[in-house]
């Protein structure tokens, strides 16, 4: 399909969209461009636009009195310095607390601790029955001894910072009191000044939009750089020409952050190769999903290939990434959400540096090995639950990684750090079609990502702690720019004010926590924003995940999901050769999913059971009929995430176990070499434990099969 001339019923408007980082040329280093003669009247042609488009706009901007402005600045201001009373009288309040753990910690693990030692010291004075095993104990009392009067010196120090300290509670806490009321009035005095502005009327209306869009994405991309990528030919400047003619598309583009980097030009010229790729590209979802690529790719996305891939592509290909996401929507692989989600929301999918190939990878090993992880009801931990139950803290194993796996797969195989993880906790939500962004804190990574009620954060402290890698900056920014998007239309008024912030020609501040102070349109929009959330009753979802963020096994109740397993599924078959095929789930022991055992529905069909990498060690049994005693060889079907693990199996509680290798699946289905296992005729116990650092393996099935027969499957 072509890429349509007019525009006018293109991409809907996105409203509730992920964050991407734009920032305006002014803010970036300037560029060196170079114009031919051509590039000089393109450039001249756009300048005029919008000088023109400035002239028009300053002169119907809804008018504000200097006095209302002012009051807006003023109210504003006393905000940020109540705001500053209240974090030094908070400091004062944490110095009182700090003073009490100091105290607490020379009675008990400084003195309490020397104590314990002289008790263990004499103790073994005591029983010291040559010379030198006296010398020891004497020489170790004298230590913890000294330990103590160190303890004392250090408490009664720390005892009298305390009780002056505490001499001024009563002070802090009515300084404390007494900000925390100037603030509130201060707040109250700003909501009253912002709709004393009597701008509601003016930002409700869609009047303006096409224009101040036009104005923006023309400032921000610069007449300069329009014209460099204009002068490459006609189809390039027809290409600038349908952009700036079409006030839909430059509205939908301004409402989804613009083009990465102000790349305007090689936005559409992704969006126009999209058209001519799909003849789909035109239905629903998948014109805001061509958008968000064309925008989001404007600035080539540096692809993360295998090491030993040399000759693989180096950036990230926007229309393949397109096409593989529409294969992916129309096949049913992406999560039932993706379908709902707004532009600027899907520019926080697509843009990954994984291959797509890698893509189709991440949604068929999750789905093979660890399914109740894509169908659990509970969307904080949906997908992304696989770092918990299957990345290994520690950074040990990492000199293992593989070259000819692709990143996330050495992930899998070998676990990381924070950083790791995080990193694989995202790829395996933009793999299902969350939005998903880094949220770095300080020492630690972690991640937020997208819900049906709102934006979690994940694997890291809760909002408020870090910051992420967007315009928004601070991650309460982020938060709040989330949360009004999801209000819908409202939302509009907050990048109406914005735009005519931009023709004002203020800096653009997104955020209240920023270190740069706004300009008035600039800083309306905010305090809009703040109305919008306010009015929405919007949710703020706590972290999950923040006892895992540098740890191997979770403190919290992990749901574990409920399977109804048939007799069906339980059915131990032997066929006319004697071939045995036992359905994973058909255990005698256990017999019910334990947290370490897992019963699950297979992709495959029926259910298959998976054996957790955390939660210590558990055995399992099945209980059998064999058609005749003998040897039999041994195989399993199974996926595993990691390398250098087995199966120990014993047949009738034989001594001696028989170690049943696991191959390296990466994720995918596969069968392990046979072994020899001897079975009685009639009834039998095959018994598998594991021991050692175990990771996890998923098993569909076992085969037995008769030495003098073929290892099948049925």
């Amino acid at each position: 399909m072509k890429f349509p001339i007019s525009l006018t019923c293109a991409v809907a408007l996105s409203m509730s969209m992920s964050c991407i980082p734009t920032t305006f040329a002014a803010k970036k280093k300037a560029e060196q461009i170079t114009l031919t003669a051509t590039g000089k009247k393109l450039e001249t042609k756009y300048r005029q636009q919008l000088e023109s488009l400035k002239t028009e706009l300053t002169r119907i901007l809804p008018p504000v009195s200097s006095q209302k402005k002012n009051s807006f600045t003023e109210a504003r201001e006393a905000e940020i310095t109540a705001t500053k009373q209240i974090e030094e009288a908070r400091k004062k309040m944490g110095e009182i607390n700090s003073a009490k753990g100091l105290v607490g910690h020379a009675k008990g693990k400084w003195i309490g601790g020397a104590n314990k030692g002289i008790a263990s010291a004499e103790a073994k004075l005591k029983k010291a029955k040559t010379t030198a095993e006296r010398e020891e104990a004497k020489k170790e009392l004298a230590h913890w001894q000294q330990n103590k009067k160190d303890g004392e010196a250090a408490l009664k120090e720390r005892q009298a910072k305390l009780d002056a300290a505490l001499k001024n509670k009563d002070k802090y806490e009515k300084t404390l009191k007494e900000a925390e009321q100037t603030l509130a009035d201060s707040k109250a005095a700003t909501i009253a000044a912002v709709k004393n502005l009597g701008l509601t009327g003016s930002l409700s209306s869609n009047k303006l939009d096409g224009k101040l869009a036009r104005y923006s994405i023309l400032a921000e991309a610069t007449p300069a750089k329009l014209a460099a990528f204009a002068q490459q030919g006609k189809e390039q400047e027809e290409l600038i020409d349908k952009m700036l003619s079409s006030d839909d598309l430059l509205v939908q583009m301004a409402v989804a952050d613009g083009a990465k980097g102000g790349n305007y030009g090689r936005a559409m010229e992704i969006y126009s190769k999209i058209w001519q790729a799909s003849d789909k590209v035109a239905e629903g979802p998948l014109r805001r999903l061509a958008l968000a690529i064309s925008l989001e790719h404007a600035t080539p996305v540096k692809q993360r290939n295998a090491e030993a891939k040399k000759d693989a592509p180096e950036f990230v290909d926007p229309v393949k990434r397109y096409l593989h996401y529409e294969k992916a929507l129309l096949a049913g692989e992406l999560d039932p959400a993706f379908k709902n989600l707004t532009t600027w929301d899907y520019r926080m999918v697509v843009d990954g540096e994984e291959p797509d190939e890698i893509l189709a990878w991440g949604r068929e090993m999750l789905r093979n090995y660890r399914p109740d992880h894509v169908t659990t009801k509970d969307y904080r931990w949906r997908y992304v639950a696989l770092v918990r139950s299957d990345i290994k803290y520690g950074s040990q194993d990492n000199k293992y990684d593989k070259p000819d796996l692709q990143f996330f797969q050495n992930i899998l195989m070998n676990g990381g750090i924070c950083g790791r993880r995080a990193f694989i906790g995202r790829f395996v939500l933009r793999a299902f079609g969350i939005p998903t962004t880094a949220r770095p804190q300080r020492g630690h990574g972690a991640l937020v990502h997208w819900t049906p009620d709102g934006w979690v954060p994940c694997l890291g402290a809760g909002w408020g702690s870090g910051w992420t890698k967007t315009r928004y900056d601070r991650c309460n920014d982020f938060l709040a720019n989330t949360q009004a998007r999801m209000a819908g239309e409202p939302f509009m008024m907050v990048k109406r004010a914005q735009w005519m912030g931009d023709v004002a020609g203020e800096k653009p501040v997104y955020g209240l926590s920023s270190k740069n102070k706004p300009g008035f349109w600039y800083g309306t929009s905010l305090y809009l924003q703040k109305g919008v959330i306010e009015s929405a009753k919007a949710k703020t979802i706590a972290a999950v995940g923040k006892d895992i963020g540098e740890a191997n096994e979770t403190k919290e109740h992990v749901e574990i999901t409920k399977v109804k397993i048939t007799e069906k599924d339980r059915k131990i078959s032997v066929d006319s050769k004697g071939v045995i095929t036992i359905p994973a789930a058909a255990t005698s022991k256990p017999t019910k999913s334990s947290g370490k055992i897992l019963f699950l529905d297979s992709v495959l069909g029926g259910k298959q059971l998976h054996y957790s990498r955390t939660g210590g060690h558990q055995s399992f049994e099945y209980t059998f009929e064999a058609p005749a005693a003998g040897k039999y060889q041994l195989t399993a079907r199974v996926v595993t995430p990691s390398w250098r693990q087995n199966l120990l199996v014993s047949a009738n509680e034989a001594k001696e176990k028989v170690e049943l290798p696991l191959p390296h699946t990466v994720g995918l289905w596969d069968t392990t070499e046979a072994v020899i296992i001897e079975l009685n005729k009639g009834k039998n116990v095959l018994s598998f434990s594991r021991e050692g650092d175990v990771k996890g393996v998923t098993i569909k099935d076992f085969i037995l099969t008769p030495t003098n027969g073929r290892v099948t499957h049925k």
